[in-house]
């Protein structure tokens, strides 16, 4: 199968470094970073969390083949701040981002996990009765 092992596609080998920048020389205040071991999930959140900052003019990035588990994301700056720091203030604000998702999340299993315990509607919810009581839209 041409397909590789599971493990080369998250695994960094023995000196194997995560990120590789290239500065552009054909574009001001821009540069391109080779981020090894990950696929779209990562490259489409950094690539959002890059854009929202106002310093930045151009971020985009792409996978060059579904076999090779990198992707290359370009930034390009007004000038103000340079691509890497960029780069490492996006990673800062979504791991900050992630963090509270899951903090969420557990506070909310948690709520389940609770014998009797009934959180209250956090949508401010009338407390009506729960799905699948009563009347339906497809009961005729």
């Amino acid at each position: 199968m041409n397909a590789p092992n599971r493990f080369e596609l998250f695994v960094l080998e023995d000196g194997e470094k995560p990120v590789e920048v290239t500065e552009d020389t054909k574009i001001p205040n821009a540069a391109t970073f080779k981020i090894v071991k990950q696929d779209h999930t990562l490259a489409n959140m950094l690539r959002a969390q890059v854009l929202a900052m106002p310093q930045v003019l151009f971020a985009g990035y792409k996978v060059p083949h579904p076999l090779h588990p990198y992707f290359l994301l370009k930034i390009q700056t007004d000038g103000t701040v340079t691509p890497q720091a960029v780069l490492e203030q996006a990673c800062t604000k979504l791991i900050a981002t992630l963090t509270t998702i899951e903090a969420k999340f557990k506070r909310e299993f948690s709520y389940k996990d609770a014998e009797g315990a009934a959180p209250e509607d956090p949508y401010g919810g009338t407390g009506g009765p729960a799905w699948g009581t009563g009347k339906d839209y497809l009961d005729f």
